[in-house]
């Protein structure tokens, strides 16, 4: 296909003679997000340097754009595929700019002299990735987030057609992890590039990425939409069938066998955030909750049956074998007490 920018065929990745993941038939695509997950030390960096050709495959094929990896000289490789890693680098005295710069090494020869072209391109990569205010401060002050910006830019001033990231979030704090993976989406979605990156925060990803790369415990590695492996199940074998993965809602629980019935509802034009809210406390309290329309249904662990309503102001009233109101609380606080204690 026109839009296949890397794919692998029979793939094997490891040291030596010892193969670490094997058998790897996957694709990467332009316009498209795909993050990788798995367990720690199951092989997602070794297979992205692999991808990367930073360390040798053991057998099978590697192709970008078609051309097997292998025939491709570093700066042909240089110049259609880049890659960032969590590794820090020794920026020594070096701003923002210069470290962007480097970028640009597989097109200015031995020299480094940058052309117009070159700062054209630099300028555009900070654009791109919201970097132009760091171009002139030194590397060594900036926060983390602000590092990986750069690096992004840095990479994209290599012009890649494929960018793959191992663990890009993985020191940053919630905004600049948001922000990231918005800058992802754009560089996928309006830029057209191939990206890979791997992550630990799977909740959070299935919300963002087009595809899912999914190492299991037995080191295989499946692909596809994020829907469909979790529709298939595969997402709880994450965790060892520890929890249950809950497909409506792209999150995992935790099921204790045990469980009384409850209910969540909410009068017309209660607002949504109140009622999610509102939900999650029930949820925290020890229920499992499933939301239908206005109304939530929940299970909670306990020994005996109980329906529960909350209404928008907090109001909980049960039934049952035992009582939880009708009670009208001030806070969300108080309602997860409540329900705690049983009334």
């Amino acid at each position: 296909m026109s839009d296949e920018r890397l794919a692998t065929t029979d793939l094997s990745v490891g040291y030596r003679r010892r193969a670490v993941l094997s058998g790897i038939d996957v694709t990467l695509r332009a316009g498209e997000l795909t993050c990788l997950v798995g367990a720690n030390g199951i092989g997602k960096s070794t297979l992205m340097r692999t991808l990367a050709r930073a360390q040798p495959r053991l057998t099978g094929r590697i192709e970008l754009r078609g051309r097997p990896i292998a025939d491709l000289s570093p700066r042909e490789l240089a110049a259609e595929l880049a890659i960032v890693l969590t590794d820090r680098v020794a920026a020594g005295q070096l701003l923002g700019y210069d470290l962007v710069a480097l970028g640009r090494a597989p097109y200015t020869g031995w020299f480094g002299r940058l052309d117009d072209a070159d700062r054209r391109t630099i300028e555009r990569a900070l654009d791109t990735t919201g970097a132009g205010h760091l171009a002139g401060r030194p590397v060594t002050e900036l926060s983390d987030g602000e590092r990986q910006r750069l690096m992004i830019a840095r990479a994209l001033a290599q012009q890649p057609s494929v960018l793959l990231l191992d663990e890009p979030t993985a020191f940053l704090d919630l905004a600049a992890r948001l922000e990231l993976v918005e800058l992802l989406r754009s560089l996928t979605h309006e830029h057209g590039l191939a990206v890979l990156m791997s992550t630990h925060d799977v909740e959070h990803m299935l919300r963002h990425a087009d595809s899912l790369w999914l190492i299991t415990p037995e080191r295989e590695l499946i692909s596809g939409a994020p829907e469909e492996i979790g529709l298939a199940g595969h997402l709880r074998r994450l965790l060892h069938d520890a929890a249950t993965f809950d497909p409506r809602t792209g999150t995992f629980t935790w099921d204790t066998g045990q469980a009384a019935t409850a209910r969540v509802t909410a009068p017309p034009g209660c607002p949504a955030d109140l009622l999610s809210w509102t939900v999650h406390a029930v949820e925290r309290a020890g229920y499992r909750v499933s939301e239908r329309g206005a109304e939530v249904d929940a299970e909670r662990d306990a020994e005996r049956d109980a329906e529960v309503d909350v209404d928008v102001t907090v109001e909980v009233r049960a039934s049952g074998g035992w009582r939880v109101g009708p009670h009208r609380l001030d806070s969300v606080t108080a309602l997860v007490a409540r329900l705690r204690d049983g009334g």
